[in-house]
Formats: structure tokens, C-alpha cells, sequence
């Protein structure tokens, strides 16, 4: 498989970011709903809620996208004072409470949380320097920031899928890549971006296989794209139509169609020296 084409500026582009991809919770829940099929299944909110056992206070949770945890966290601890952030107003309609923010420059006092989630979306942040400061310098002492993402082999198969779906549609044998989201900060490299603000940083690993029966989860996964539709090289909607055809075929071969998963929670605390 060729190196992916650079797409740095597509995944960080704040006018995109707040409009078409995550002006609505639309593609943001595509995405989410694709690990209802993974083994073993990985409750991440509860993991969450888990890792704030000893944390009271407020808690910021910053580009919180459709408030997944923001819920579970009023749900199971409604002692906690949850700040829902985000930088897409569309996204956050639903979610009461809620402010529109930049992890880059978070309106937030020196010292004050007990905990800043960053889930998922510091591969979205231009400048992931200043963003691991700011949650750094809004912790109080003692506080945790709770990061997530995926490793780099993160879901290949839906690579290779879309690549060869592409190449079909384009009469040659592999498509342009599309797209990576967490291509810019993967679990491989962020305990060293992380490393730089933060003394400790402990990795919990979260592996797992999907398998569908159905082509539609997959589907709507690669659908979810949409918002770079236009930057793909290849035209989006075929694409995604033979790629629905391509899941097919193999769950009628094998039986089913797999994808393998690797993400992960990074929960860090303390100052570099």
C-alpha cells in the first residue's frame, strides 16, 4: 500500500470541522455506532467515568462532539460540575450547558478542573502544542487529563476497502487513500506529544474485532466521510456504492466482514520537568 497523501490541512480546517462534518451529530454517531459490532466490547464512557473516581470539582469535557460522556458523566456523577466545549455550535444544540471553545485557547482559569477530557479529537487541533498546554494549565494540582485515540493500524481494512472500491471505480488497481482522521495523533506518537507538558502518562489499550453481517454499518462508516467528499480524488458517492458491493461479496465468501481495532485511553497527570 502506497503512503497516504498528506491531508493535514483537510482534518484541521475549523470551518469545515464546525459546518460539514460535525455542524450536526449525524456523521459523528456513523462512526460511533460502528463498534456495536466489536468484540470484546469496550464501555469507554464507563471507562471514563472509572478513571475519575478520585477527581471532584469541575470538569471540562473539550470538543465533547454529540455529548456522548458529557450524558454518562451527569448520569453517574452528578457531583461533578461537566463543561461541555466544543468548536461546532450545530453539534452542541442538544447538549444543555454547553459553550462553544478552541482547545487552543480554552476559556477556562488557570487551575480550576479537576479533569480535561480530550476525546478523539486532538488529531482535529492545528497546533497540538499549545492544545496539551492548555489542558495542562486549566488542571488543578493533582488534576487528569483523560486523551483518547487511535493506533495507526487502526480499521486497515476499511482502507484497503475504500482504496480498492476507488481503484474499481477508477478502472486501475488501488484508489487514492482517503481521508485519515487520527492519521496527525495516533497512539504511537501521542505519549511523545503528550510527554512534553505532562510527567506521567498511563495507556490503556483498547483492541477488538468488528464483524458485520450486514454491509450497512460499514457503509454508513465510510458515508461519514462526506464532509471531504470533494478532496477524495475519486467520485464519493460511487465509491461508496462499490464499496457496499465489495462487503457483500465477502460476507456471501467468508461469511463475514471483519475489521481489526486498536484505540486507546491515555490518562495523564503531573508537570514535565
Amino acid at each position: 500500500m502506497t503512503a497516504r497523501p498528506p491531508h493535514d490541512h483537510l482534518v484541521t480546517d475549523r470551518s469545515l470541522l464546525s459546518t460539514k462534518a460535525y455542524g450536526t451529530g449525524q456523521h459523528l454517531a456513523a462512526r460511533q455506532s460502528l463498534y456495536r459490532w466489536q468484540t470484546p466490547s469496550h464501555d469507554l464512557p464507563g471507562i471514563v467515568v472509572n478513571e475519575l473516581t478520585c477527581v471532584h470539582g469541575a470538569v471540562a469535557d473539550v470538543g465533547c462532539g454529540n455529548g456522548k460522556f458529557v450524558a454518562r458523566l451527569r448520569d453517574d456523577r452528578p457531583d461533578l460540575n461537566v463543561l461541555p466545549m466544543d468548536v461546532s455550535y450545530g453539534i452542541l444544540s442538544a447538549i444543555p450547558g454547553a459553550a462553544v471553545a478552541d482547545v487552543q485557547q480554552l476559556p477556562i482559569a488557570d487551575g480550576v478542573l479537576g479533569a480535561a477530557l480530550a476525546l478523539h479529537m486532538l488529531y482535529h487541533v492545528e497546533d497540538q502544542s499549545q492544545a496539551v498546554r492548555e489542558l495542562r494549565r486549566v488542571l488543578a494540582p493533582g488534576g487528569i487529563a483523560i486523551v483518547s485515540t487511535n493506533s495507526q493500524t487502526d480499521k486497515r481494512e476499511l482502507e484497503q476497502l475504500w482504496r480498492r472500491a476507488a481503484g474499481d471505480v477508477l478502472g486501475i488497481q488501488e484508489g487514492p487513500a482517503r481521508v485519515q482522521l487520527s492519521a496527525r495523533f495516533t497512539l504511537e506518537n501521542a505519549p511523545t506529544i503528550l510527554g512534553t507538558v505532562f510527567g506521567e502518562i498511563r495507556t490503556i489499550p483498547l483492541p477488538g474485532v468488528i464483524e458485520v453481517t450486514d454491509a450497512d454499518p460499514v457503509v454508513a462508516h465510510l458515508a461519514s466521510y462526506e464532509a471531504w467528499a470533494d478532496k477524495m480524488g475519486v467520485p464519493f458517492q460511487e465509491t461508496i456504492e462499490r464499496a457496499r458491493e465489495r462487503v457483500n461479496e465477502t460476507i456471501r465468501a467468508e461469511g463475514a466482514f471483519r475489521v481489526t481495532c486498536l484505540g486507546g485511553i491515555l490518562v495523564c497527570q503531573g508537570t514535565r520537568r
